[in-house]
């Protein structure tokens, strides 16, 4: 579970302007966080079922914000991929 000072961290860092704080660009970052830290759990903790369920709904989830920010916004979307490091 990310802490109230990474999510505002991540927010800060994927926000297009100042009160941004739902855009697709920081939902796909706040999901890739999330993520990262779910798979750190999962690597730990193998029988984890439930939580491997939520992992596959996160990635399912931010695979069509990616989806449509790819579709609307190119270059926002080349942006995003670049600065979190996916592999397209």
């Amino acid at each position: 579970m990310l802490t109230k000072r990474v999510k505002t961290a991540v927010i800060k860092k994927a926000a297009i302007h100042d009160q941004d704080t739902g855009s697709v660009a920081v939902q796909v970052s706040l999901l890739s966080r999330k993520i990262d830290e779910l798979t750190a759990h999962l690597k730990k903790n193998q029988k984890d079922f439930s939580s491997r369920r939520g992992l596959l709904q996160m990635v399912a989830d931010r695979r069509s914000h990616l989806r449509y920010l790819e579709k609307n916004d190119k270059r926002r979307y080349n942006a995003l991929i670049k600065q979190l490091g996916l592999k397209k």
